[in-house]
């Protein structure tokens, strides 16, 4: 088997790459108060084709939860590819995007906010802001067919 050969959309990816500080604004659902929190986030690559992210989130009651992003591009699919899981929650989240300009939208499905165990719509939205900065947007897909931010995390490199 041939080594697959990096494509411009694994190099946008590096972009992603290294040390990173957040901070975070969310609302998990219409009738729960607005949080912040902060953390930090180191994505390395994983040969030329994909990146792995780990996140440490610095909890309001001290403890320090991590996730773990993976991302990669499909060419068979046409399509940026990944999963992400995280300590705070029991479902595998699957990714599926597209990249236009510095936007990479990825939609995935997952628990809906209702909590009766219904799968709702989601994306994640990365947005590359310079060399030092990126945002990530998470939003959901309401009955009325419009996609309602509930997430958003602030990303600045560490010097």
């Amino acid at each position: 088997m041939e080594m697959p050969k990096p494509q411009q959309e694994h190099l946008w990816l590096q972009r992603l790459l290294g040390e990173w500080d957040y901070d975070s604004e969310y609302s998990m659902g219409p009738d729960a108060p607005p949080g912040k929190s902060s953390g930090t986030q180191s994505i390395k690559p994983l040969g030329d084709i994909w990146i792995v992210g780990n996140w440490r989130d610095n909890s309001s009651d001290g403890t320090t939860p991590e996730s773990i992003l993976t991302l990669g591009y499909d060419p068979r699919k046409g399509a940026f590819v990944g999963t992400f899981v995280s300590a705070m929650m029991t479902g595998l989240w699957i990714y599926e995007g597209q990249l236009q300009g510095n936007v990479l939208t990825l939609d995935t499905e997952g628990p809906s906010f209702k909590g009766d165990g219904t799968l709702a719509k989601y994306q994640d939205v990365y947005e590359s802001l310079d060399e030092d900065t990126h945002r990530l947007t998470s939003r959901a897909l309401g009955e009325d067919g419009i996609w309602t931010p509930f997430m958003t995390m602030n990303f600045r490199r560490r010097k």
